[in-house]
């Protein structure tokens, strides 16, 4: 039998003490194999060009040298299928928005509780895109300026359902109980909503539903 690589999480944190405690959270997470922390985004980016890329970074936006979003377009150049969470003090909507267009799964803020943020590590493994609940109100107010003239990606009606609940930001296992579902029919969902919106994340689908008016 196979064996399965140990899942791996690295924290691109300036702050030595909150990236240790962080860290030391997120260890404890089942199936986590290691964690690894970086105190600047150029050691992250010369560590994933020598070895393999993790499975999840969390990543601040203030760093010194080259800064999260920046870090952010970069690891997903380089390794598209990482899944990316902000965890940050800044919440202005300039920073949110850079950083969803370049590729962050989630955005979190620090004054987040450790159990949320270690909620949202599990969250974004599981294809979800966690996100602090103001910071998701000001996505949607930012799209929604933003929306062109709506278009038709030939979805379903029960597509168009889970789209609407990935907005409101609950997890798989939410809709599912909230449709009444198996998560594995959500599962199927999510395959088909990615392929028909040519998206590769949820925060991706999210983006295009709310740019595009679909829900």
């Amino acid at each position: 039998m196979t064996s399965v690589p140990p899942f791996r999480v690295w924290l691109i944190e300036d702050n030595a003490l909150f990236r240790r405690t962080v860290g030391r959270i997120i260890e404890a997470l089942p199936g986590i194999g290691a964690v690894e922390g970086f105190g600047t985004a150029e050691a992250a980016l010369e560590k994933l060009a020598a070895g393999p890329a993790p499975g999840t970074v969390l990543v601040d936006v203030g760093l010194p040298g080259i800064d999260g979003i920046e870090c952010i377009r970069r690891l997903k150049a380089a390794a598209p299928a990482v899944q990316i969470l902000v965890l940050t003090v800044f919440e202005d909507d300039e920073k949110i928005f850079r950083a969803v267009c370049a590729g962050a799964s989630g955005y979190l803020l620090k004054s987040a509780s450790m159990q949320e943020i270690a909620d949202a590590v599990a969250e974004v493994r599981s294809g979800g895109s966690p996100m602090t609940p103001r910071v998701a109100r000001r996505v949607l107010e930012m799209f929604s300026k933003l929306a062109p003239a709506r278009q038709d990606y030939g979805l379903g009606p029960r597509e168009r359902e889970v789209l609407e609940l990935y907005v409101r930001g609950l997890t798989n296992k939410e809709i599912a109980d909230k449709l009444s579902l198996s998560v594995h029919t959500i599962d199927s969902y999510n395959k088909s909503l990615y392929e028909k919106l040519h998206v590769n994340t949820r925060s991706g689908a999210v983006a295009k539903a709310l740019k595009e008016r679909l829900v």
